[in-house]
C-alpha cells in the first residue's frame, strides 16, 4: 500500500536551470569548490521545485547527469565513447545519437555514482521529506553499446553491466535509501518484440539485494529522446508475464496512451502498487488540477486510491523548466481534489 492514498512522485529526472547547461559547457573554468557548490545548488533547486510543487516523494532531480542513461557510461570502465553520428541534420531521432565502443571488460571500480547522489539527497532535503533514488536496468544500459569482440550480443553486454547495477542497489540498500526506483524503459519499448520472461528474470536478479529490505520501484514507458517516443505504445505485450516482476511500485506511461489501456492496469494493481503516467511530458500544453483529477477518475475504477500513486509519463529532462514546474503543481494539486 502507498503511504498516503493518490501518493504524488516524479520519474527521476527534472530538467536543468539554465545556468547549470551553460557551467556544464564551461567545466574548465571551475575548480573543484566550484563544482562542488554548483552540484549543491542545483540539486537544491530540483528539492524546492518538487517541494513547492508538493510532491510527496522527491528525487535529486538527476542533476548530475547528462544523460539518465548515458552518464553512467562514464564510471564503467572498458568504454570508449564514440560521438560520430549517423544522421546530423533533420528532426531529432536516436540515429542521431551514435553508440560507444566497448574496448575491455566492462568493470565499475568505483561504483555508478548513485550512492553519492543519495547522500547528497539526504542531506540537502527537508526533513522527513519521502525520497527515492532512481538508476537506469542493466537491459536499458546496454542499448548504445557496441558489442565489439568482447561481448557477443546486447544480451551479454547485458549480464556483464547487471552485477554493477547489482551492487549499486545492495550500497543503496545499505545506507537506508528507503525507494530505489529501477528505469528499464527498453524493456517496455521492445516488450512487443523480445522474450518477456527473459526481461523478467534479468530485472529479478539486478535487484535481489533490495527485495524486502528497500521499497523497489519500476518505471516503464517508450522513450523520451527529444521529447519523442521510440517504442511501440502499448502495455498488453508486458502481461502476463511482468507479473512476475520482484518489485512494490510499477509505473506505466498513460496519458501519452490517452488512457487507451487504463483497464490493463487493473492486473498489475493485483500484486503491485501502480504509479500512473497523468502528465505529458511530450506536450507544452499545461494540464490543470481539474485536467489531472479527471484522469485521475478514469484509473480509479482499476487501481485503489491505497495502491494508486501518479507521475508524469517520463522523467522531465526533456521538458522546459518553466513547463515541469506549473505541471508538477497541477498533477499535486489534482491529486488532493481526488482525496478530498
Amino acid at each position: 500500500m502507498q503511504p498516503v492514498p493518490i501518493k504524488t512522485t516524479v520519474v527521476g529526472s527534472l530538467p536543468f536551470p539554465g545556468w547549470l547547461e551553460f557551467a556544464s559547457m564551461n567545466l574548465d573554468k571551475l575548480g573543484p569548490a566550484d563544482l562542488s557548490e554548483m552540484i549543491d545548488d542545483a540539486v537544491i533547486a530540483a528539492i524546492y521545485d518538487q517541494v513547492t510543487a508538493g510532491l510527496d516523494v522527491i528525487t535529486d532531480g538527476e542533476q548530475t547527469r547528462l544523460d539518465f542513461n548515458l552518464s553512467f557510461y562514464g564510471f564503467i570502465k572498458g568504454i570508449e565513447n564514440d560521438a560520430s553520428e549517423t544522421r546530423k541534420y533533420g528532426p531529432p531521432a536516436h540515429d542521431q545519437r551514435g553508440k560507444n565502443s566497448i574496448v575491455a571488460p566492462l568493470t565499475a571500480p568505483e561504483g555508478l555514482g548513485v550512492v553519492e547522489e543519495y547522500k547528497r539527497l539526504k542531506r540537502l532535503a527537508p526533513i522527513g521529506q519521502g525520497l527515492k533514488m532512481s538508476i537506469p536496468g542493466p537491459y536499458t544500459l546496454a542499448g548504445r553499446l557496441n558489442p565489439g569482440s568482447f561481448y557477443k550480443d546486447r544480451w551479454e553486454i547485458t549480464e556483464a553491466i547487471l552485477p554493477l547495477v547489482k551492487k549499486e542497489i545492495a550500497d543503496l540498500v545499505a545506507l537506508g535509501c528507503p525507494e530505489i526506483c529501477v528505469d528499464e524503459p527498453s524493456m517496455s519499448c521492445y516488450a512487443y518484440r523480445e522474450d518477456t520472461k527473459r526481461f523478467v528474470d534479468i530485472f529479478n536478479r539486478t535487484v535481489a539485494p533490495g527485495v524486502g529490505k528497500t521499497r523497489l520501484s519500476m518505471h516503464l514507458c517508450f522513450g523520451n529522446y527529444k521529447g519523442r517516443s521510440v517504442g511501440k505504445k502499448t502495455i498488453a505485450p508486458m502481461l502476463p508475464d511482468f507479473m512476475d516482476m520482484n518489485v512494490d511500485e510499477l509505473h506505466s506511461e498513460m496519458t501519452i496512451l490517452n488512457f487507451a489501456e487504463v483497464n490493463l492496469l487493473e492486473r498489475f494493481a493485483e500484486k503491485f502498487d501502480v504509479a500512473v503516467g497523468v502528465i505529458d511530458v511530450k506536450s507544452y500544453y499545461i494540464e490543470t488540477a481539474e485536467d489531472v483529477a479527471e484522469r485521475i477518475r478514469k484509473i480509479l475504477p482499476y487501481v485503489p486510491a491505497e495502491k494508486l500513486a501518479v507521475a508524469p509519463d517520463c522523467g522531465l529532462s526533456q521538458t522546459a523548466r518553466w513547463a515541469t514546474k506549473l505541471k508538477l503543481k497541477a498533477m499535486c494539486d489534482g491529486a488532493k481534489l481526488m482525496r478530498e
